[in-house]
This record gives C-alpha cells, sequence and structure tokens, in this order.
C-alpha cells in the first residue's frame, strides 16, 4: 500500500517516525513536505498529500501539524477526501469500519510517538465495514458534489 503523508514544521518530529514505522512495516511511503523546523504553511503540504490520495496515486495519506486539525481541515478540502483527525485508537478503527476514511490526521502536541504510531496501524490496518455504512458514505459524497463547483 502506497502512503501520502506530510506535515508542517509542527509535526515534523512525529511524520518521520511514522515514516520509519511505515518503511518497517513495508509501506511504500511518498512524503509531501516539510523537511525543515522552519516556519511554514501547512496547507502547502497536506493539500499535494490529500490531492495524491485522491487521484488515487496513493491509497492512503497521514497528516501532521501540532493539532492534526488544520492540516485535516485542509485535506477534507479536496473532493473525495475523508481525512480524520484521530487521537486515540478507537476512533481510528471506527473511522476506518463506518466512515471508510481515507487519510488521517494526527497532532504531534497532542499523542505521543508511541501511541501515534498504534493509531497508525490501525488505521492503516481496518478494512471499511460496508454495508448499512456504505449508504452513509454515499451521502458524505452527495453531499461533497452538491457544494464543489
Amino acid at each position: 500500500m502506497k502512503i501520502a503523508v506530510a506535515c508542517d514544521h509542527g509535526g515534523l518530529n512525529l511524520k518521520r517516525e511514522i515514516k520509519k514505522h511505515l518503511a518497517e512495516k513495508g509501506y511504500e511511503v511518498e512524503d509531501y513536505g516539510t523537511d525543515t523546523t522552519d516556519s511554514c504553511d501547512y496547507p502547502d503540504y497536506a493539500l499535494p498529500a490529500a490531492e495524491a490520495v485522491a487521484s488515487g496515486k496513493c491509497e492512503r495519506g497521514i497528516v501532521v501539524c501540532s493539532t492534526g486539525i488544520g492540516v485535516s481541515i485542509v485535506a477534507n478540502k479536496v473532493p473525495g477526501i475523508r481525512c480524520a483527525h484521530c487521537h486515540d485508537t478507537y476512533c481510528a478503527e471506527f473511522t476506518r469500519l463506518h466512515n471508510n476514511a481515507n487519510m488521517l490526521a494526527l497532532g504531534e502536541k497532542v499523542v505521543g510517538v508511541g501511541y501515534a504510531l498504534k493509531i497508525v496501524d490501525i488505521f492503516l490496518g481496518t478494512e471499511f465495514e460496508g454495508g448499512r455504512h456504505a449508504r452513509r458514505v454515499d451521502k458524505i459524497t452527495a453531499i461533497e458534489k452538491k457544494y464543489s463547483k
């Protein structure tokens, strides 16, 4: 599975740990930056990662900033993206089971590295349940199409 990753300066350390972890697990990683702790704007990095997932270039994405909020907002502006801001394993599991989320947002200053890697593993290892949840995801897609012009 190919995973898009991106961060701003506030998420760089966690992104580096996630990349290393993903490589050890055998995932292919496409890194959309940043690679420095110099102050930068999170939309410049979260957007290309989300576009890579939306286009099918990458199957899933993980974006990181200090809180995870900014990067999740940016990613969710891209049609076809369902980015879940998760800070625990329960949410990571159920956003895949019920929402078929294709991107995960994490906050480096919110969750420790060890727990973040568990969240990543659950997010990537959980399949969409489908069934009644597919109907709900289809409704999300319809809303997105209505307002995307």
